[in-house]
């Protein structure tokens, strides 16, 4: 993360998310800049589908084709694309992730999330990411997402919220498998772009995602000053 870019407080709450270093770390190299993210190991079918697809290069010159200003950056293959080749093909098993949808894991400023369709599994897409930008969270709206979804946020959560922002109102009802660590002003930079009507780009924002080899992730972390976790995926 370029941490003397983001404010004092995100540096600090993201340095106490890594006291426990994730195991795998990927390079987004897009036409605005780079992007590491780390993947959760609380995640790992989202993971290792993610690397799967990544080495059979599934996001090979992809888009970040639906940008929205203080919401997301989608990236893979639309919805629309998706659901048309599934309808082409009816007697072909749809291919879905299973949700790990977990309290710990938060849409907050950064978060790494895999898209979905309207399932009430919701299980996610193979060829869908999107990054989160969202918005600065009072503890009013934090109170109503509670209320609504009969849940609790931690104090470290409400934190992130009022201090990063994010999107809580999709707590729990998507899977977040990763997270920014490296290049959130590229990510903000993505966000910021021109788009017409339908929120896609005046201008391609092309990426193609690459896994940090066990010596490039080692060297990041030891930058990061986290503890190496004793295996790389």
């Amino acid at each position: 993360m370029q941490m003397k870019s983001l404010p004092l407080a995100l540096s600090i709450l993201c340095l106490a998310m890594f006291a426990k270093a994730q195991s795998s770390l990927v390079q987004l190299s897009t036409n605005m800049g780079n992007i590491t993210v780390v993947l959760y190991d609380e995640t790992p079918k989202h993971r290792d589908m993610f690397l799967q697809n990544i080495r059979k290069g599934l996001f090979d010159k992809a888009q970040f084709n639906r940008v929205i200003k203080s919401f997301v950056c989608q990236g893979g293959e639309l919805d629309d694309t998706i659901l048309h080749r599934e309808k082409l093909h009816p007697k072909t098993p749809l291919q879905r992730i299973p949700a790990e949808i977990m309290p710990s894991l938060i849409h907050k400023k950064g978060a790494l999330g895999m898209g979905r369709n309207d399932n009430p599994e919701k299980s996610s897409y193979l060829s869908q990411i999107y990054l989160v930008e969202g918005k600065i969270q009072t503890d009013a709206q934090l109170d109503a997402i509670e209320e609504k979804k009969g849940m609790k946020y931690s104090p470290q959560q409400r934190e992130t919220y009022k201090t990063i922002g994010g999107i809580p109102r999709l707590d729990k009802d998507y899977t977040v498998f990763g997270e920014i660590v490296e290049g959130l002003n590229t990510a903000e930079a993505i966000n910021a772009v021109a788009t017409n009507k339908d929120d896609v780009p005046l201008k391609p924002v092309v990426f193609t995602p690459r896994i940090l080899s066990k010596k490039e992730a080692i060297q990041f972390f030891k930058k990061m000053k986290i503890e190496v976790p004793a295996t790389q995926h």
